[in-house]
């Protein structure tokens, strides 16, 4: 699905935006991003602010238009061209009892080596300073919503996979490092198996059964070298040696999740929404 709106005046859209906007987080951080560059702090630009809100406006639409409860939503927050993939960065929206939609998805503090585990609304969500202005989601099974209904719903169990050790970059069969898609991957599978997935390498074995497979980056040595001297985020000491020097880097992407959700039989296919 893509539309291209009018802009609301700026008193209607703030007003709109309000409920858009209203979230707490988990944990409190500092500056915080995912699926995006990390420069110096910065206020975004009033255009920056008016698009990112009438994209939550028209998603929110779109996503109560659906009937769900839950949705894996995405967004395009950095321009990873040119490595085939069209979208960085993912989370868990869910339908509030008062209304709003919210989104329970990790980001990392700008500057560190660290993530944490937020639920914002879909105002903060998009808010990001994003590459492209359009939202990706897909809608789950109706019995892998109520899954993650409950766990959402239950802070602990929502943070309780969370690895604080970040890297934009990590292995996705490993449990060093964790990126902020992984981490919203093995939250999934803990709400499938609430009995007997309660650790990293639980959730992974269980993706591997239902044969998730990871997005293979190409990443050659000298850019190896530059994004781990002059980022804390990135780590690539958690992949093994083989796979390393051989430039295959595989880690859990937003279009890898988008695809094995469909081919699993766990969701529908994707819809977007893009404003131009």
């Amino acid at each position: 699905m893509h539309t291209t709106t009018a802009l609301h005046p700026a008193g209607l859209r703030w007003a709109l935006g309000a409920a858009l906007l209203t979230g707490a987080a988990l944990f409190t951080a500092t500056e915080a991003h995912a699926g995006r560059s990390c420069e110096a702090a910065k206020p975004p630009p009033a255009k920056s602010i008016e698009r990112g809100m009438q994209l939550a406006e028209r998603t929110s639409q779109a996503l109560d238009a659906t009937g769900a409860q839950v949705v894996m939503l995405g967004r395009a927050g950095q321009d990873l061209s040119k490595y085939g993939l069209r979208y960085s960065h993912l989370g868990w929206a869910y339908k509030t009892p008062e209304g709003p939609w919210r989104v329970a998805h990790k980001l990392n503090e700008c500057g560190t080596a660290v993530g944490h585990v937020y639920r914002q609304g879909l105002g903060e969500f998009f808010l990001d300073d994003l590459w492209r202005y359009e939202a990706v989601w897909a809608v789950p099974t109706p019995e892998v919503q109520q899954r993650l209904l409950v766990l959402l719903q239950d802070k602990g169990r929502t943070k309780a996979l969370n690895q604080p050790a970040y890297s934009m970059v990590s292995y996705v069969w490993g449990t060093k490092y964790q990126q902020s898609n992984q981490w919203a991957l093995e939250t999934l599978a803990a709400a499938m198996e609430p009995a007997t997935v309660n650790s990293r390498e639980q959730a992974q074995a269980w993706l591997k059964f239902k044969g998730y497979e990871p997005t293979t980056l190409k990443i050659g040595p000298l850019t190896r070298m530059g994004g781990r001297v002059g980022s804390a985020n990135i780590a690539f000491d958690d992949h093994p040696n083989d796979k390393r020097f051989s430039d295959r880097i595989e880690t859990v992407t937003v279009d890898s999740m988008l695809v094995w959700l469909q081919r699993a039989q766990l969701g529908a296919a994707p819809a977007t929404l893009v404003l131009k």
